[in-house]
């Protein structure tokens, strides 16, 4: 199904990302994106995808999605609305947040490529629990809310990739409201977060580099303090020589002292 591209709020101006091509992507979107069109041919799929699926499932799957790309900045659905379908992520990654009545924001999860976001909600009848923005350019493709309980009604490997999906998404929750109430300190909670990114870095000489496209305000809005006490406590991180994040680089230089952080 061809990919249509259409202009979304965002944040300012998009650096142009250039990427390699790969057989079966089409060149950049607008956004710097390689773009995929069909589910069949897609290079980018993992075993970890929620589209990661039998054949048959994936042409009806390729059959009743519709693919879009999104700039940074982007709402791609909005906490409160009617759930109308899913999207998943296929390339880049979105925040998942929520907001009170005197616009305080917590972020409870970065979602990134092979997710889907309002899964839950579709398959609940409920309307969508959470906002999600996205933190890049990012392609998703939607499928309707009918045709998703189709697939999952007619294939048994997409029903069960569902309820891996939203079990995890449960997994992350729990984990999310470990860390905000049971850790003993800030430092505690920023130590937990950081330790999360840590499996997606590159080690040299001992130390991990992450590329980490959060701000200080999005950190403090993952671990629940203010954005004053995300910077006061990274500048202790550096000065103890542990770790610092420059820019959106996160360079934690003693693994092993960042874990001596955390309580068990």
């Amino acid at each position: 199904m061809a990919t249509a591209t259409v202009p979304t709020l965002t944040r300012g101006m998009l650096p142009h990302l250039q990427q390699p091509e790969e057989p079966g992507i089409k060149a950049n979107s607008p956004y710097g994106l390689p773009i995929v069109d069909h589910c069949t041919t897609c290079k980018l799929r993992r075993a970890s995808f929620f589209c990661n699926l039998p054949w048959e499932a994936l042409r009806s799957l390729e059959g009743m999605k519709h693919t879009t790309c999104y700039p940074e900045g982007a709402l791609v659905l909005m906490e409160g609305q009617p759930s109308r379908g899913a999207y998943v992520i296929c390339q880049g990654r979105a925040k998942l947040m929520t907001t009170n009545r005197e616009g305080k924001t917590l972020i409870l999860k970065i979602a990134g490529p092979g997710e889907v976001l309002g899964l839950h909600s579709v398959v609940a009848g409920t309307a969508y629990e959470l906002t999600a923005e996205t933190l890049q350019p990012c392609q998703v493709a939607f499928v309707g809310r009918d045709d998703l309980l189709r697939l999952l009604k007619e294939h048994g490997e997409a029903c069960l990739r569902a309820a891996q999906h939203i079990s995890r998404d449960c997994q992350s929750a729990v984990d999310a409201l470990r860390s905000l109430g049971l850790s003993h300190s800030v430092l505690e909670k920023l130590a937990r977060l950081l330790l999360q990114w840590l499996p997606d870095g590159r080690e040299n000489g001992g130390a991990v580099r992450v590329k980490l496209a959060l701000t200080h305000e999005e950190i403090s809005q993952l671990i629940g303090v203010s954005r004053e006490t995300v910077t006061r406590t990274l500048s202790e991180l550096k000065k103890k020589q542990i770790a610092e994040l420059n820019g959106s680089t996160l360079t934690v230089r003693d693994p092993s002292a960042l874990k001596a952080l955390v309580v068990s």
